[in-house]
């Protein structure tokens, strides 16, 4: 009986570390040691070399294009690379309709990390931005990214994701996503302050070009492994919220399964390829930032809440004290909001608060199916497309070429 309690508490104190404990320390300790930031005091333009991988986006080029060409930049301090390594559709074409654009495109198809060498090697500026083909970014940007590199500790900038909610939005994933996103943003903004970002998303960030590391052809998360190397290197990566990336939700359930998954499987990829992150010794806050919201994430937690309902239930059954049972019928209730979440995704528009157990088991389970996917090493580095909502809320003015 001591052993079951023992595993409920621990499991449930591992999970509400790994999501909530760990940013309590780090907003406290923020409190009293807020770091000074030199960005903004006065005008900062390095070069730019503005940087776009993009397969078979002819649905979306055109509009990246004009996006991209919008950014409130000094001309003269930006280059703009798109890259088509392996695109059979007309993205190419479209791309060379535009003269303010170098085009780089090969037919052979070796992935996305193989794709960003080779524009990084083309590219002649002092720092890389990189964004999806997919999103779209405010004008400001660019602006917002490179002010911080005036600080010679910034190593790399991550921008902030916002998940658009489109009308057809029928299984809840935009509405879902884009809560999730919320808070993955508020626990970015805590990182920065106590340290850095623990990985950056593709749809926004930038890095040092000399810092820059050449990313083997068999990496999935491509962005997550170019960021944590620099910071590796003891530089620091600064989330910053006024430079946004705007994306659809995937298209159903499936479509965004298939992405969670392969992020999941790609995690796991990364812990092995990233040790320097576990040196307490050497990066103690870069470590504990990495441990508490990324390893923990992809390793213990999802486990934790195995063997937190297997306990939680047989303490409810063998013991007398009430608290057990309490704790198991919360996580049966829980449990519950999810199942009907994902059986009536109407259901959620009357209790949005099921939004919550629904999009976290839903990512939990991902997990697990991505680590076995990384033990049967069935994740290529070229994948699947995920199709994307289909709504007119991006949607940008058409310039002359």
């Amino acid at each position: 009986m001591a052993f079951l309690e023992f595993v409920l508490w621990v499991s449930c104190f591992i999970i509400f570390y790994n999501y909530a404990g760990y940013a309590i320390i780090a907003y406290v300790i923020n409190l009293f040691t807020k770091k000074k930031t030199t960005a903004g005091r006065k005008p900062y333009y390095p070069t730019v070399s503005f940087i776009v991988a993009a397969y078979n986006e002819e649905d979306c080029i055109e509009k990246k294009i004009i996006n991209s060409l919008e950014q409130e930049y000094p001309s003269d301090r930006i280059e703009y690379i798109f890259i088509t390594d392996g695109s059979s559709d007309s993205t190419p074409d479209i791309i060379e309709k535009y003269p303010q654009v170098q085009l780089l495109h090969s037919d052979l198809r070796q992935g996305k990390s193989a794709a960003l060498n080779r524009a990084v090697q083309a590219a002649n500026n002092d720092i890389l931005l990189f964004s999806d083909a997919n999103t779209f970014l405010n004008p400001e940007a660019t602006e917002m990214v490179a002010r911080h590199y005036i600080d010679e500790k910034v190593g790399g900038v991550a921008g902030e994701k916002k998940v658009m909610t489109p009308e057809d939005d029928t299984e809840n994933l935009g509405a879902s996503e884009g809560l999730y996103w919320k808070y993955e943003s508020f626990l970015k903004k805590l990182d920065s302050d106590f340290y850095s970002v623990v990985g950056a998303a593709g749809e926004l960030f930038s890095v040092r070009k000399e810092l820059y590391e050449m990313v083997p052809s068999e990496v999935v998360l491509d962005d997550f492994i170019i960021s944590m190397k620099v910071a590796e290197r003891g530089f620091r990566i600064i989330y910053e919220p006024m430079a946004y990336a705007m994306e659809l939700p995937s298209f159903s359930l499936n479509d965004e399964k298939k992405r969670k998954v392969r992020i999941a499987a790609g995690g796991f990829q990364a812990m092995a390829m990233l040790p320097g992150a576990l040196s307490f010794w050497k990066h103690p806050r870069l470590s504990f930032l990495y441990i508490s919201h990324r390893v923990l994430r992809w390793t213990l937690s999802p486990l934790c809440l195995i063997f937190a309902f297997v306990s939680g239930f047989l303490l409810s059954i063998f013991n007398t004290n009430p608290i057990y049972k309490g704790i198991f019928l919360l996580q049966v209730a829980f449990y519950i909001g999810a199942l009907i979440a994902y059986l009536s995704p109407t259901a959620t528009k009357y209790l949005k608060i099921l939004k919550l157990p629904y999009y976290f088991i839903f990512m939990n389970i991902s997990v697990f199916q991505g680590f076995f996917r990384f033990l049967r090493k069935k994740q290529p580095p070229t994948w699947e497309k995920v199709k994307r909502s289909n709504s007119d809320l991006l949607k940008s003015p058409v310039i002359d070429p």
